[in-house]
């Protein structure tokens, strides 16, 4: 799922083309994609795109006369940007949005389609959709601590909760935490002062950065490379890959769809945290630290 980082590189650029540009057109190729009824797309036909923003992990195209686009691309959600009045792709393609200088076309990979675009009319009705999380990168430490203890969760689903902090998802929780040295499951209950600290300097650190990284390696071109697995991360989509601190390999805890991962010499003292199916298979057998983990694979 496109986080922070991705989203605001998606508005930028969206900004740069689309600014004061008159929406031409609106084409919904999949009914799936529409979740509001009133206002129809079409209002927004002949209206000045008067801005672009990021609504957490939500893409807004702001029209004139007060109306709104709220697009969430989910898991695999993503903008294409194509000369005017390109056509859908037949499979992927869920719509198309025609401007003069290009179309901005809206596809989706998979059976599962997810993404989705709400229309809306009025400041009350945007504001409904927005999660109010906390936006991270403008905030200082006192409310990031406050938000932070509002529930006793783990750390990673505290930072994954758009109710509490906007934008991060799997991807960057998963690198925020390795570059705070802290454990995914610790309890936020459980953080002295200088911990929070930590968390709070590393999620700044860390979404500023590769905000950067991703603005330099995209230049002028519009971002097609959006992907939560992505080259120079340390911990997440690295499994059994040597940590670029401390070279240990890295952990991971699979859950439904998703997965953590950590490395345990940096984040939990050398324990090697239980992965549901497999401590359910295992039961007592499961390996308690990372060296008998190591040992039971054979230096595999």
């Amino acid at each position: 799922m496109p986080e922070l980082p991705d989203v605001s590189l998606y508005v930028e650029h969206l900004e740069r083309r689309l600014r004061n540009q008159r929406l031409e057109k609106v084409r919904i190729a999949s009914p799936s994609l529409l979740r509001t009824v009133e206002p129809a797309p079409a209002a927004a036909e002949g209206r000045a795109l008067e801005r672009v923003s990021r609504l957490g992990k939500r893409v807004v195209l702001h029209f004139e006369a007060d109306l709104h686009f709220v697009i969430h691309l989910m898991v695999a959600g993503r903008f294409r940007w194509k000369k005017p009045g390109a056509a859908v792709p037949r499979r992927l393609g869920h719509a198309a949005f025609d401007f003069a200088p290009g179309t901005l076309i809206l596809t989706e990979a998979g059976t599962r389609k997810r993404a989705s675009l709400h229309v809306v009319e009025g400041a009350p009705a945007l504001a409904a959709l927005d999660p109010v999380g906390l936006e991270v990168l403008e905030c200082d430490l006192e409310p990031f601590a406050a938000t932070l203890r509002l529930r006793n969760h783990t750390l990673k689903r505290a930072l994954t909760d758009p109710h509490l902090f906007s934008g991060i998802g799997n991807a960057y929780s998963d690198e925020i935490l390795h570059a705070a040295r802290l454990s995914p499951v610790q309890l936020t209950a459980n953080l002295d002062d200088e911990a929070v600290e930590r968390l709070w300097t590393a999620t700044r650190d860390t979404l500023a950065a590769w905000l950067e990284r991703l603005r330099r390696e995209t230049g002028e071109a519009f971002p097609e490379k959006v992907t939560a697995f992505r080259a120079g991360m340390a911990v997440h989509g690295r499994y059994r890959k040597p940590c670029p601190v401390c070279a240990s390999p890295v952990q991971r805890i699979v859950y439904a769809s998703n997965e953590t991962h950590y490395c345990a010499t940096c984040q939990t003292g050398g324990r090697v945290l239980a992965d549901r199916a497999l401590s359910r298979l295992l039961k007592k057998d499961w390996p308690r630290s990372l060296e008998e983990l190591e040992a039971r694979r054979g230096g595999r």
